[in-house]
């Protein structure tokens, strides 16, 4: 699907707005009269190439010390008091990772692919709230409905910042936010080739290189890689796709940065949702006993899944002196996504066996697109009244999404056996009967303003913002058409002390909120947007001169004004009311550490506890929501021999847990706990000989039991089994 004219012409409009608003933000810096210092120009390069680390930039090892995502400038994870989790770049190359979704695995607090091996969008839950936004660089790109998905390769670090964020985000669900911060360009070189084979016919080739551009002390480049090919556990299904992602950056001086960020992925197969019933998966079915999780209910006739994305965008970056700096990111996100499937819809009796093994199928397809403009304006200020100190952000922020959406159905298509399914037939007289085709436009503006106090060793934040909402939806099918303006309030406190001895408790209390974007019954006003908020208690402890960061958290959750689905009476219909309460309590426990230069290890372990307080679904009330497990754990640990016949050697292993859980929100019947066991084995061959500096070879093992497991059920026809082992050998060659 080609780009809309009318969003092209928003894009360069918005872009060349965006350029005068950098340009005059250093106009305004420079009529201030501030001279700019040119003696640390080797300081800063050292700075941003990772000796000292950057909350934006690359982690040295497992433990990251610093991020943005918490307060939107460059603060220590121990010195925030909220939840940040930081999954380095090692981490991921060490467990071989395949999304975003998977290099949180080991993360507390998150119930990564809760569909199993359908992950086709990083799909996760935090803290019991689903359809956990994620940013690219601190800006939005993937919400609850479209299909963005970002390849973990062309990432320098993911993090989780859990617990309400609207202070500095706007309309974000109440678990938290999903921040990928890209590869950027380095002043030094840095170049990477990495080729992996594996099961399922898995291939895959991955570049990365950067460096300064050839005569230039101000400019550097970086372009990365990635494309592969694999089957998928489905019989007939695979993922193919590939990715590139230019950048470049321009530092006239050691005070400014213009960064430009830009990438493309297409995947002509990008992969398969296996909805599957209770029956069959969870239990056997009467006679026949349990689907096989290589079970295809669809057709290779007929099933297309294709996927294209673009985005560009770039970041300001400003220090007038060593009290203000001046920010501004920007971007354009484009999705288009293409799906045609089978859907299982009921079974019914063999007539040999009697068995329940005909699936009957529904044909399902349609296309989606979305454009998502951000953009990111803030001025920092950092100053000392006496003892204390203080770091004020203020900023605007404003979004814009539009959403082209059309999908059909065609339940006159063949059944299929489970016991001897056939399948190539011809799918050309399926007409897609037109349910919806939508056109969505939301915006949204946001003032928000942050102050981080210091006095001592106690740390103070605080924050207010306002937004503005616009939201409008026009139906085609059954025609109509929404609009909504909202505004909301929200605001957040926080207070942390950092004893001597590294131990820092912290207190804080957030809110959030979301446009509830459903048709109210006819008449009546629209929905006001659901809100939540959060008081947090923890402790971190991140021992000076240690690689070392352990936290502890207790959180309690309340989302009020939850839409929700129910049946009227009066009117002999299903419509939707605004009466819906949640509330989740939960711990949470972290450790990372690189306890000497040899061993690495990370743990976790999250406790929750989430109940349905206000529903118009008598049975749900008071009931556990589908899908989230009462109890996750998980260790990971690796071990380098740097000396004796096996030196060069690491070692991995780690072991992930996942409770049980409920499969429907009347908790009528409950999905078995499962334990997974991984591993991994790397040789650095410069330890073998000289010649081969830089060159490693590193095999991963991941489910090694090859369990067959549940993955979780959002009800009694939505089942999801989980991913197999899967097993790959890699070559990385790095110069």
């Amino acid at each position: 699907m080609a780009f809309q004219s009318l969003s092209s012409l928003r894009f360069s409009s918005a872009l060349h707005a965006g350029l005068l608003g950098a340009v005059s933000l250093l106009a305004v810096d420079t009529a201030l009269g501030q001279e700019a210092s040119t003696d640390g120009v080797l300081l800063e390069s050292v700075t941003v190439e990772g000796t000292q680390e950057r909350g934006d930039g690359p982690v040295q090892g497992y433990v990251a010390r610093q991020s943005q995502a918490g307060t939107k400038t460059d603060t220590p994870i121990a010195e925030t008091p909220q939840s940040i989790s930081v999954v380095p770049r090692q981490q991921m190359e060490d467990q071989q990772v395949e999304s975003v979704a998977e290099a949180l695995r080991y993360t507390p607090g998150v119930f990564s692919e809760y569909r199993g091996a359908s992950n086709v969008r990083d799909e996760v839950f935090v803290r019991g709230f689903s359809y956990i936004p994620r940013y690219l660089d601190g800006m939005l790109v993937g919400g609850d409905a479209d299909y963005s998905k970002i390849y973990p390769y062309l990432l320098e670090r993911v993090e989780l910042l859990a617990g309400p964020s609207s202070v500095l985000y706007g309309q974000v669900n109440p678990g938290g936010i999903i921040n990928m911060v890209s590869k950027k360009p380095t002043f030094t070189p840095l170049r990477e080739v990495e080729f992996t084979i594996g099961s399922n016919n898995l291939f895959q080739g991955s570049f990365d290189y950067a460096d300064r551009i050839v005569g230039s002390d101000t400019m550097a480049f970086r372009i990365v890689g990635t494309g592969l090919s694999t089957n998928l556990q489905e019989d007939f299904t695979k993922q193919q796709g590939f990715a590139v992602a230019p950048s470049f950056t321009w530092r006239p001086n050691d005070n400014t940065t213009f960064t430009i960020l830009s990438g493309f992925e297409y995947e002509p197969d990008f992969g398969f949702r296996n909805f599957l019933d209770a029956a069959g998966t969870v239990s056997p079915i009467a006679g026949y006993g349990y689907v096989p999780r290589t079970f295809f209910v669809s057709d290779p006739n007929f099933e297309t899944e294709e996927r294209t994305q673009a985005w560009i965008g770039y970041e300001f970056e400003h220090k007038a002196n060593d009290a203000l700096t001046v920010r501004q990111k920007l971007r354009y996100f484009w999705v288009d996504y293409e799906q045609k499937t089978l859907v299982w819809g009921w079974t019914s009796a063999d007539p040999d066996t009697g068995a329940n093994t005909v699936v009957h199928r529904t044909a399902s397809g349609g296309a989606d697109t979305w454009g998502t403009f951000t953009n990111d304006n803030q001025v920092e200020l950092k100053l000392a009244t006496g003892p204390v100190e203080h770091t004020i952000l203020t900023g605007l922020d404003y979004r814009h999404r539009a959403r082209d959406y059309n999908w059909g159905y065609d339940s006159n298509v063949p059944t299929i056996s489970l016991t001897n399914p056939i399948y190539g037939y011809n799918f050309a007289g399926v007409v897609l009967d037109p349910s919806s085709e939508q056109k969505l436009d939301a915006s949204q503006l946001g003032a928000y303003l942050q102050d981080q106090v210091k006095i001592g060793d106690l740390h103070l934040t605080g924050g207010i913002r306002q937004d503005w909402a616009d939201t409008s939806i026009t139906e085609y099918v059954t025609p109509s058409s929404l609009g909504y303006k909202d505004s909301a309030f929200t605001y957040r406190v926080g207070a942390l002390y950092t004893f001597a001895n590294g131990i820092a408790p912290y207190a804080s209390y957030s809110t959030s909120f979301e446009p509830a974007i459903y048709a109210p019954p006819a008449g009546e006003a629209p929905f006001t947007p659901t809100t939540a908020e959060q008081f947090e208690v923890g402790v971190k402890y991140a021992p000076e001169g240690t690689r070392t960061l352990l936290t502890a958290a207790f959180y309690d959750i309340w989302q009020q004004g939850v839409v929700q689905r129910v049946y009227d009476p009066n009117i002999g219909a299903y419509v939707y009311a605004q009466i819906g309460e949640v509330h989740n309590s939960g711990f949470e426990f972290s450790a990372r550490s690189e306890i000497n230069k040899n061993i690495s290890v990370i743990a976790s372990y999250s406790y929750i506890d989430s109940t349905i307080t206000e529903t118009g679904v008598t049975e749900e009330l008071g009931k556990t929501p589908a899908r989230i497990p009462q109890n996750m754990a998980s260790l990971w640990a690796t071990y380098f021999i740097d000396e004796g016949r096996f030196r060069g050697l690491t070692l991995g292993g780690g072991v992930r847990y996942i409770g049980e859980s409920w499969g429907n929100n009347a908790n009528t019947f409950e999905v078995s706990s499962y334990t997974l066991f991984d591993a991994m084995l790397k040789y650095d061959l410069g330890a073998l000989d000289s010649r081969l500096k830089g060159a490693a070879l590193q095999l991963n093992a991941k489910n090694i039991g090859d369990l067959t497991y549940v993955a979780s059920c959002q009800n009694a026809y939505a089942c999801f089994y989980g991913e197999g082992r899967s097993v790959t050998a890699s070559l990385k060659y790095t110069w």
